[in-house]
């Protein structure tokens, strides 16, 4: 009975800590650019778009379609990285799950 406690609180602890990342990732930012800067994407650390920049140079000469294009890939990017660092501070609190069997 002992071990079954035991696994309990080891699984409320490392839901703890998932929440508690939860909550530190939404406060962090990722940052991505495209076009060499001319367009620049900050997502936080879950992944949601925070703010799109896009330097008055971008309108130069160029297209809407090449403006656009600029602007997903710099958004892609931010996401991307956002989930690699996510991914890297979920594997942290995994040491603690591997005792669950998780």
């Amino acid at each position: 009975m002992a071990d079954l406690q035991q696994l309990f609180q080891l699984g409320q602890q490392v839901q703890g800590r998932l929440q508690q990342l939860q909550i530190e990732l939404a406060g962090r930012t990722v940052e991505a650019d495209a076009g060499a800067g001319l367009v620049r994407a900050t997502v936080d650390g879950q992944g949601r778009l925070r703010a799109v920049a896009i330097a008055p140079e971008a309108f130069d000469g160029r297209d809407a379609e090449f403006l656009s294009d600029l602007v997903l890939s710099a958004i892609a990017e931010a996401q991307r990285r956002a989930a690699e660092m996510a991914q890297a501070e979920m594997k942290k609190v995994q040491p603690g799950a591997a005792g669950l069997g998780l």
